[in-house]
């Protein structure tokens, strides 16, 4: 059987006690589930969710309740820490191949306004090491030779395309508006992007080469998707977008856990023998631009190909919801263009997992 997405809506993205720090992870994923539960005519199984920071329990159950859905559809939550979004969307896809159900919504929700947590989780042990993400950002720059004006220079392109994006209205595709908010809360005015980036200051480590211009935010959000059964999609005439192929993890080195996608993408080609060449769109999430940088050096994959509507430097990076985001994009990419065959979704996390899910175009 095959897996397809056939609907894909995230909420804006606020900073951290922001325009949205008031609104509860399951509102915000409810609002999501609601409006993607609609066509489904009653069939759905089963809602997904990946979240990091809280408040614990399952929230995946609570968000589907709140969104009005019968208490015949279950929830079950992930955490995979960065890629649980993602993950939630593999597991959908594979419980559709595997028979298990036919309609699924899955992707990812996060309040890091409302977490009650003070502090991380632990990612791995002391005899590995567990550092903070932005001392292991600075370790991967120096391990794998990424300068400042290669993050920095990459920082200013995925601004740019952010930007591009919003001005043309891409974004709109993707955002159900929340409690009257309807654009990301970066996005909504302008910044002198190459002062910023050019004096921004390391903030991680006395001489390095991370600063607050060249990595991500933290933000709130939720984003998800419909995964179904192919044949239920067009029962119900329901027209999918992206068909799921396959699916690769990998686990590198905890105290350079942005590297990870590299193992991840390279594992999944490999399983289908494809190159990077063959690959039309990646995205991959942009929590640091050393990440970026560095798995793009690894991989030889060119920055045409790569985050090409911008990423989570501008809009932020919502944790658990991540992963989700970056299907969505590809989703909505995807249906803009004609000549697309295949794209692949891949995000690192704390403790050295990188995840990457590949997708072919439905024609």
């Amino acid at each position: 059987m095959k897996a397809v997405i056939t609907a894909a809506k995230r909420t804006p993205l606020a900073r951290q006690n922001g325009l949205l720090k008031n609104a509860e992870p399951h509102d915000l994923a409810a609002s999501l589930i609601k409006h993607l539960a609609k066509p489904l005519n009653g069939i759905l199984d089963e809602v997904i969710l990946g979240n990091v920071v809280g408040p614990g329990g399952n929230i995946a159950r609570l968000s589907a309740l709140a969104a009005g859905l019968p208490a015949s559809v279950s929830g079950m939550m992930i955490d995979r820490q960065c890629s649980a979004g993602l993950e939630a969307i593999r597991t959908a896809c594979c419980f559709v191949q595997a028979g298990a159900g036919s309609c699924y919504i899955a992707g990812g929700t996060e309040s890091a306004s409302l977490s009650p947590f003070p502090g991380r989780a632990r990612f791995s042990p002391d005899e590995w090491g567990d550092p903070d993400m932005g001392i292991a950002a600075e370790l991967t720059a120096d391990r794998y030779r990424i300068t400042r004006k290669m993050q920095d220079d990459y920082a200013l392109l995925s601004y740019k395309r952010s930007e591009s994006a919003f001005e043309n209205g891409y974004y709109d595709d993707e955002i159900l508006p929340f409690q009257g908010l309807a654009a990301d809360e970066s996005m909504i005015r302008k910044r002198p992007l190459e002062n910023i980036i050019e004096r921004a200051k390391p903030v991680f480590k006395k001489g390095g080469t991370v600063t607050a211009a060249n990595s991500c935010g933290i933000h709130d959000g939720a984003s998800a998707v419909v995964v179904m059964n192919e044949e239920k999609a067009e029962a119900l005439r329901l027209q999918p977008v992206l068909r799921f192929v396959d699916s690769a993890v990998a686990g590198v080195d905890p105290n350079v856990p942005q590297i990870s996608p590299v193992p991840a993408i390279q594992k999944l080609l490999k399983k289908r023998n494809l190159s990077v060449k063959d690959i039309d769109l990646f995205e991959i999430n942009e929590a640091f631009a050393v990440k970026i940088a560095a798995c793009a050096g690894e991989l030889g994959l060119p920055y045409h190909k790569l985050n090409v509507r911008g990423g989570a430097l501008a809009l932020g990076h919502p944790y658990g919801a991540s992963g989700a985001v970056l299907v969505t994009r590809l989703f909505y990419e995807a249906a803009r263009r004609d000549n697309l065959k295949y794209a692949v979704a891949a995000i690192g996390s704390g403790g050295g997992v990188g995840m990457a899910l590949l997708f072919e175009k439905n024609v």
